[in-house]
């Protein structure tokens, strides 16, 4: 039954993205983040459902859009993106190991970014941005709330792995999880006119942290701790919310499940196997980096170059190595020109919420911006915090959320644009309505007045 659902959910909305690509893209982001097809145990688990919308909504924007819509758009990060493509591409041209698995993490990769540009060419407006990211915060907001539902019934369970794709290990899980925190809770402060979006939103969170925490991932923890005193250094109100936020702490050992307080006790212990795993695999990472400080040893080499670069003697049946850290991943796979990249990338999300934010503060019917630049500043400290542990340098959710952010720039700057000549308009004929969602505008300049109503839909 779940199977035919999901199968007639796809082709429904297939038949709508030839003409309207944008469509497609909301439900491959749905197949992507919620996994819908994880959840059927039958002939929809192993279609490649995600690639048929891919090839769907492309050719749709081929037929159809190609000429009045662009692929996409150019700017920082969209450049930057495509300098790592070639960078990690020439990179993995020199790499001793190309096998079918290195080559399909490559060809994965490549896709990645190619969805992530394509976002940007069609997340043209406010209102689409804010369906793709209700799309994300729902499908994600999903297993947050069902996980952390399922750990209240049964206090002592725990997560082992998440439902499958990029989150399928626990670690990745916990993770995407804390990325999308920060998109329940901005979007729901958004919903002023809907009470009960909002409530509904606080309660996510609070599973949704639950649900981290039965992973029993010590860098998702982390990474969720940094979010959440970023976004009280953020709120305008700190003595408040750094008020909240000591209450929570002091509550933390009473009500969280003992089995996860001893798991994140052991974070201090340099020790445990875990942990000495990780500084093992830093040092090796540092003499490949040493070694190979140009081009790295490949992308997905990292395994096959650890013998070699190892602090410590490796037994004959041991296997599966990763760097333990998205950042030194990076560099050493693919290179000191591919990390530096990388970081600029990362960087160019601060300077670019920073000049967002100052603008929605200017500008009243830019006021939504500021919180979403505030949104996309947390989920990208969620990321950088967690990416110190993991290795997920090439996270897929990370890429869209770059590509999210360059959307966010250029709506912003196209409405402050068009805003000059609405009131001019508006000045010569005694009246200007500013048409924007999720909140009333305030009054314009001279004798015009500017009324702020709702608009809905994102064609």
């Amino acid at each position: 039954m779940r199977d035919a659902v999901v199968f007639l959910i796809v082709m429904l909305v297939l038949s709508i993205s030839v003409r309207r690509p944008f469509a497609g893209l909301l439900l491959f982001s749905w197949l992507a983040y919620m996994r819908p097809q994880d959840l059927c145990w039958g002939f929809a688990r192993t279609m490649r459902l995600s690639f048929v919308v891919a090839f769907v909504m492309v050719a749709g924007w081929l037929l159809y859009e190609k000429g009045r819509r662009p692929f996409t758009q150019w700017d920082v990060r969209t450049t930057m993106m495509c300098l790592l493509v070639v960078l990690v591409s020439i990179s993995f041209g020199f790499a001793e190991v190309q096998d079918d698995y290195t080559v399909r993490y490559f060809m994965e990769y490549l896709k990645i970014v190619a969805i992530a540009l394509f976002t940007v060419g069609q997340v043209d407006s406010r209102q689409r941005l804010r369906a793709l990211c209700w799309t994300i915060a729902l499908s994600l907001g999903f297993f947050g709330v069902k996980n952390g539902l399922l750990g209240l019934a049964r206090p002592g369970s725990q997560i082992m792995r998440g439902p499958g794709g990029m989150l399928e290990d626990n670690n990745d899980f916990a993770l995407a999880l804390t990325m999308n925190i920060p998109l329940l809770w901005y979007l729901g402060y958004e919903e002023r006119q809907r009470l009960w979006v909002r409530r509904g939103c606080l309660i996510a969170v609070g599973l949704t942290v639950l649900t981290v925490l039965l992973t029993h991932s010590r860098g998702g923890f982390l990474a969720m701790v940094a979010t959440a005193l970023w976004i009280a250094w953020r709120s305008g109100q700190l003595v408040r919310a750094m008020g909240v936020l000591a209450v929570l702490a002091a509550l933390f050992p009473i009500v969280v499940p003992a089995h996860v307080i001893e798991r994140l006790g052991s974070i201090g212990d340099t020790q445990e196997s875990s942990a000495n795993a990780r500084l093992t695999a830093w040092a090796a990472a540092r003499n490949m980096i040493v070694d190979n400080p140009i081009w790295g040893v490949g992308m997905r080499n990292f395994q096959d170059s650890y013998p070699r670069y190892s602090v410590v003697p490796i037994s004959p049946g041991d296997k599966t190595y990763v760097a333990h850290n998205s950042y030194l991943q990076i560099w050493a796979e693919s290179g000191t020109p591919a990390f530096v990249t990388y970081m600029v990338l990362l960087g160019s999300v601060f300077l670019a919420c920073g000049r967002v934010f100052r603008i929605g503060r200017q500008r009243p019917e830019l006021a939504w911006a500021a919180n979403y630049a505030r949104m996309m500043e947390a989920t990208t400290v969620g990321f950088m915090v967690g990416a110190f542990f993991l290795n997920r340098g090439h996270f897929d959710l990370v890429y869209h959320w770059l590509a999210l952010v360059t959307c966010l720039v250029l709506v912003v700057q196209r409405e402050a644009r068009a805003a000059p000549a609405l009131a001019a308009k508006g000045r010569g004929q005694g009246r200007v309505t500013v048409r924007w969602q999720g909140g009333a505008a305030a009054a314009g300049a001279g004798s015009g007045v500017v009324a702020g109503q709702h608009r809905t839909g994102w064609r």
